[in-house]
């Protein structure tokens, strides 16, 4: 997985990022250049996005390494629109590049990076050891999950940090509470349950390939509600089946301990666990961030453990409430 290319995720990721800009209009989000030269496309805050922007942010935070569809999903009874995600390198693209690992922290202006720029600048140096990942990249991509857009100071900082000018860099932006931004968290099926796994002291190099479903959350009033909602059809409504090169012993102790409702906190809306702790997030119990179900199938063996299941009741609180 390592070398000085690896998979080329900046590389795909920037291809990706230039046909949003050659379709801004389409796909309703805005394109501009700072003044230092780093290229930042709007798909959710000042702009309107919308679906079509959703799957590209999401193609993008996977450095075009996972597929994204929009298919219908049936849970207890309802069908919800629904997002599905597939990949063959799950590892690289939800760890190396999809996952919300990079906190940009420069003055008053905060985000959650994701996206392949974490594999060239290695900031979680921890996470990208365990990977066994790196890439040496000569322009990169980072994805801010965020409510303003990123100034030139911004820039420099990111750009410093990852050893690029800011002309190297193209920034794609959308708040939690837009179309646009619901999408790409909730194409977080796969990633979550990867992430569970690793904190759980397994390695996700192991996973062969991974096939998840969740709902698409309808638009919330804010970014708070969008928080919740945008969780809930994860930990409430996602399932995600993952191929895996371990033994049988290995995946039946692991597969009880990796969906939602192996948490303390699982049970209620996320908006309501999240006010229970004060609107403190680092309170609430770090093993509630996983798909609702999970299937594990062993490569070694054929054979498929199960574990979660989907909780209709506590979606539709959630994605109903007014």
């Amino acid at each position: 997985m390592s070398g000085p290319g690896g998979l080329g995720l900046n590389e795909r990721a920037w291809q990706i990022a230039d046909a949003m800009a050659t379709n801004a209009g389409p796909l309703r989000v805005a394109v501009r250049k700072l003044p230092g030269g780093a290229r930042v496309i709007d798909a959710g805050i000042e702009a309107s996005g919308g679906l079509g922007a959703g799957r590209a942010l999401a193609e993008i935070c996977t450095a075009g390494l996972a597929d994204i569809a929009y298919p219908p999903i049936p849970i207890g009874g309802d069908t919800w629109p629904g997002v599905r995600v597939w990949t063959d390198h799950p590892a690289v693209a939800c760890m190396a590049s999809q996952y919300a690992g990079w906190a940009i922290q420069v003055g008053k202006y905060f985000a959650m990076g994701s996206g392949p720029l974490r594999a060239h600048a290695r900031v979680e140096k921890e996470l990208f050891a365990k990977l066994g990942y790196a890439e040496q990249a000569q322009r990169g991509v980072l994805v801010l999950e965020t409510r303003a857009l990123p100034t030139d100071e911004v820039a420099a900082w990111v750009g410093q940090k990852a050893g690029l000018a800011p002309q190297h860099l193209t920034f794609v932006v959308a708040s939690t509470a837009s179309l646009a931004g619901g999408v790409q968290i909730a194409a977080r099926i796969l990633e979550t349950g990867l992430h569970k796994m690793d904190t759980l002291g397994f390695d996700v190099t192991k996973i062969v390939s991974g096939i998840g479903t969740a709902p698409l959350p309808p638009v919330a009033k804010n970014d708070l509600r969008a928080i919740g909602r945008t969780n809930d059809c994860i930990l409430y409504g996602g399932q995600a089946r993952y191929t895996v090169n371990a033994d049988d012993a290995e995946l039946a102790a692991l597969v009880p301990k990796i969906p939602s409702s192996a948490s303390k906190d699982y049970g209620t809306p996320f908006y309501e666990i999240f006010k229970r702790y004060d609107s403190d997030f680092y309170k609430i119990d770090p093993l509630l961030f996983s798909p609702a179900e999970v299937w594990l199938t062993s490569v070694q063996s054929g054979k498929t453990y199960h574990a979660g299941h989907v909780n209709p009741d506590v979606l539709r609180a959630s994605l109903l409430e007014s």
